[in-house]
């Protein structure tokens, strides 16, 4: 019994110390207008699906400190919807291509990064919200610098890189040498599509990783430390939060993951000039149709005309 007393305590402190480690941005779904949300997806069962709107830059813009988010100021790299079922069999990452021309209330027509640098955190989640049709449960904000540290501490990742003559063939990369694959945008044939791919290939890497080798408590514990640690969240994304989402998604894989980006169809210039992504709304919204109700492994399963996805790693 007193082992099992000191060993609760030990567990109680440690989970004390994690929930210390990460950075709150004050509830940004207090300024939202909650009967103009989308409705939340029906709940089967027990569990309910999860939304959360990720974001992530190259130079550190909130995570070091959300408070200092400044009108104008900031803009992101990598914006995605992270969407888990409600079975928990499954998951997704959805890519909206940073320069995606959309509307953003009170402000009109702009690239969707653009909407966290009119408006922080709520004004950018009423803007995806907007878009797809997906209510967001969750917000979370870091850096593509902080996945280098947390690719170092799990001793380096392999990612899938492409052969110059075709195919693919899986390369080790240290944290440095995936931030500067992620970084290349203008030698690739398709862009800032392909760098989005290359963002897709690092998290998945990064999470096949940290989940290979369960029973290596240290190393997951301090990869658990470092993540917490490079992530600002809203109020509600507690480590009990977190906690209790993980044990219930505990049998998924990353090959049960799909990376994918939304449906695009091409690229073009706004009225004043500048480079905008337009959206495939034949495409994208039944495909945000799916994930609002959750039943995207179905709809992928029936059609991905349209629609990128990261292409599974070939061993």
């Amino acid at each position: 019994m007193l082992v099992g007393a000191s060993g609760a305590m030990a567990f109680y402190g440690y989970r004390i110390s994690l929930n210390e480690k990460i950075e709150k941005i004050a509830d940004p779904f207090d300024e939202l207008d909650d009967a103009a949300r989308p409705a939340p997806a029906p709940v089967e069962g027990v569990a309910a699906p999860v939304n959360v709107l990720a974001l992530g830059s190259d130079s550190r813009i909130s995570a070091g400190d959300p408070t200092a988010w400044e009108f104008g100021a900031q803009r992101t790299d990598a914006i995605l919807l992270l969407h888990l079922s409600a079975d928990r069999k499954s998951a997704a990452a959805i890519s909206i291509p940073r320069d995606t021309w959309v509307q953003i209330p009170g402000y009109g027509e702009a690239k969707i990064n653009a909407a966290f640098s009119y408006g922080g955190p709520p004004l950018m989640i009423e803007t995806v919200e907007n878009l797809t049709g997906v209510r967001i449960d969750h917000f979370a904000v870091s850096d593509f610098e902080s996945f280098t540290s947390l690719t170092d501490t799990l001793g380096g990742v392999e990612i899938e890189v492409p052969r110059a003559g075709g195919g693919s063939e899986l390369r080790h990369m240290t944290g440095q040498e995936a931030l500067d694959f992620t970084r290349e945008r203008y030698a690739l044939a398709n862009g800032d599509f392909g760098r989005v791919q290359r963002q897709q290939a690092w998290m998945r890497a990064i999470a096949t990783k940290a989940t290979s080798d369960k029973s290596d408590l240290l190393r997951t514990s301090r990869f658990l430390e470092e993540a917490l640690g490079s992530v600002a969240v809203d109020e509600g994304l507690t480590i009990d939060k977190m906690l209790e989402i993980a044990v219930s998604a505990r049998d998924l894989t990353t090959a049960d993951i799909t990376f994918l980006t939304a449906p695009y169809a091409g690229t073009g210039r706004s009225a004043d000039g500048q480079s905008i992504v337009r959206l495939d709304r034949e495409a994208f919204d039944p495909l945000m149709r799916a994930v609002a109700e959750d039943r995207l492994p179905d709809y992928l399963a029936g059609t991905t005309d349209g629609i990128d996805l990261l292409p599974p790693v070939v061993r």
